[in-house]
């Protein structure tokens, strides 16, 4: 067991602070909008019915649906483009193992099985990191939405205005500056370790070329 959460040590830490977040997030969400709700003169709502909410889907999914863009994206984009000297970057002078096509492994008894199967399940096997990361995206998008336009509608019925279906939500202004808010700051996070990599270290992370590298050496 020791050996099993120090080779998963990193995911269940990163977890661990999800969990923690995701809690402090709910609970503080909770309390924000029961107070929005006495204030308004209606009835507070407890923490399954929070859960259940328009408050709390939107709010979470319109996070998750930046992360996952973001992540999606440079996942893909780090195929075709460079930063020298950025650990984060293919070195662009040279032919990199993950560039090696994986139909000349397919006898490799230790390969993944999709490489050795080939056909249909490699080519998506190959492609499935960026899949899956933009599924997540596209899944975070339409809760997001969905969520946003009941939150929306509450807004509007509230001020004696007209309900939208989820579909004209989709066009309003409001949802695509929820989106916008989050998508700018996630790719300005993503080109500040992509530039800055190159020349600040980390000390025993992967994340960072050695201390000692010179700013010109690009990748680990």
């Amino acid at each position: 067991m020791r050996g099993w959460v120090r080779d998963h040590g990193l995911t269940l830490f990163m977890l661990g602070f999800f969990l923690v977040f995701l809690v402090a997030q709910t609970l503080t969400g909770q309390r924000a909008y029961n107070d929005d709700q006495i204030a308004h003169g209606e009835s507070a709502i407890h923490l399954g019915a929070y859960l259940r909410s328009s408050h709390f889907i939107e709010a979470t999914f319109e996070n998750w649906e930046s992360e996952y863009l973001q992540m999606g994206i440079y996942v893909l984009a780090t195929v075709f483009f460079f930063q020298r000297g950025s650990s984060e970057s293919k070195d662009p002078d040279t032919e990199d193992a993950v560039d090696r096509d994986p139909r000349l492994d397919t006898a490799t008894p230790n390969a993944p099985w999709p490489v050795r199967h080939g056909g249909l399940m490699l080519r998506v096997y190959e492609h499935s990191l960026t899949i899956a990361l933009l599924g997540m995206f596209l899944l975070s998008f339409v809760l997001h939405l969905w969520g946003g336009a009941r939150e929306y509608n509450q807004e509007q019925l509230a001020h004696g205005e007209h309900a939208v279906s989820t579909l004209k939500f989709l066009t309003t202004s409001p949802f695509w500056f929820q989106s916008f808010q989050n998508w700018q700051s996630e790719f300005l996070a993503v080109a500040s370790i992509a530039w800055l990599s190159v020349f600040l270290r980390q000390r025993g992370s992967p994340e960072s070329k050695p201390v000692a590298a010179p700013h010109a050496q690009t990748g680990n």
